[in-house]
């Protein structure tokens, strides 16, 4: 068996290191508490100072910022107008070599024009473009200077965006649900003083159904006197150019391209009028889908444009069918006829049952006589033959 030999001094000295962690935690609570009891007899001045320099930092940012990348002094005033001269978007050029940005105007007035209906190819820079407009608004309202050569914004209540594609799986909405509950809020809430930026509403669902609700949303924020706010709507139904003519406040406006050699160019500039085409292969192609895939795209893409075509040219020719068809058939109720005459006249009342029959059969045989016989059928019989 082993035996301990201890010594009082190596006892105290064990009971100390054992305890030392416990006394390590008690001092620095201590500690701590003396702190806080310090500090909160200037927790208003400390708070005040830190507000100060938040403030101080945020401005400070927001002048480097402007003084770095040609910022403008924006005027603002009461009134429903926003006009901007050359306005950048804030973040995507600078991530773009330096002046290859391309600048864009805007305008957008209550009671003048106050809807943009925009519309372009894909990565043409729509949504780009009005998002720039949300943001160069808040920047302004915050006390910014904004990226633009010139710039007057009239004050907002809200800005109301939808913009990009999301579900919620959590509550069991899909794409499209989110969508229209988004939409649903800003067509609920918005005043004639808000901003509402709309990026491809009704492009979760098939086509006519997101067209038909896209042109209603349109409408709705046209006609609603309680809305009449100022809008931009990007979309690539290029049916909605229409409505430009129908409603006086809205306005067609359209992401230019030119095409080189077969290919599409983007010029990223906003200019009026309605696009015509969405270049959706030429950019699936830059994207480097295989070329199988992208000619047989092509192919797919030229059948449905000539069956669409075909499609107009016998739904009018159908159209004029049916007009011939009714001209005709109102020209047949007002030629004479003789049977129905006879018919007019017989005095059904004094007939005996014995006359009614005979009658009934002698007109028979008249409607078999004037009928015009079933032409003969030609070369095949009603039953199949064997070759």
């Amino acid at each position: 068996h082993a035996e301990r030999y201890i010594v009082p001094e190596l006892k105290e000295y064990e009971s100390l290191v054992l305890n030392a962690r416990e006394r390590i935690e008690e001092t620095e609570r201590a500690v701590y508490q003396r702190v806080c009891a310090q500090i909160s007899q200037w927790a208003k001045a400390i708070s005040a100072l830190a507000e100060a320099v938040a403030q101080v930092d945020v401005f400070a940012g927001l002048a480097q910022v402007a003084v770095d990348n040609g910022y403008v002094r924006p005027k603002l005033d009461q009134g429903n107008a926003i006009t901007l001269h050359g306005g950048r978007h804030p973040v995507v050029e600078q991530v773009l070599p330096p002046g290859a940005f391309v600048p864009n105007d805007t305008h957008l007035a209550v009671g003048e024009c106050p809807v943009v209906v925009l519309t372009g190819p894909n990565m043409a820079g729509k949504s780009t473009f009005i998002r720039q407009v949300a943001i160069i608004t808040l920047m302004a309202q915050v006390g910014s200077f904004v990226p633009a050569s010139q710039a007057s914004i009239g004050l907002v209540d809200r800005i109301f965006t939808r913009v990009g594609l999301q579900d919620d799986l959590g509550v069991g909405q899909s794409t499209f649900m989110v969508e229209m509950v988004e939409t649903a809020a800003i067509l609920n809430q918005a005043t004639p003083k808000s901003l509402v930026i709309l990026d491809e509403v009704g492009r979760g669902t098939s086509t006519y159904d997101g067209m038909s609700i896209a042109r209603s949303v349109i409408e709705h924020l046209h006609n609603d006197p309680r809305l009449g706010c100022k809008t931009l709507f990007a979309t690539h139904y290029h049916e909605l150019t229409e409505l430009a003519s129908a409603l006086p406040g809205v306005r067609n406006f359209s992401v230019a391209v030119t095409e080189e050699a077969g290919d599409v160019v983007f010029l990223h500039r906003i200019v009026p009028g309605g696009a015509d085409k969405s270049y959706g292969v030429h950019v699936a192609r830059l994207a480097g889908l295989p070329k199988g895939v992208v000619n047989r795209a092509w192919e797919v893409l030229a059948e449905l444009e000539q069956a669409d075509r075909a499609g107009i040219a016998s739904k009018g020719q159908k159209s004029r069918r049916n007009k011939k068809s009714q001209v005709q058939q109102i020209s047949l109720f007002q030629e004479e006829n003789p049977l129905l005459d006879e018919v007019r006249r017989l005095d059904i009342p004094n007939l005996t049952p014995l006359e009614a029959i005979n009658k009934l059969y002698q007109l028979q045989e008249k409607v078999k006589q004037t009928a015009q016989p079933d032409p003969p059928a030609s070369g095949k019989s009603g039953t199949s033959q064997k070759r």
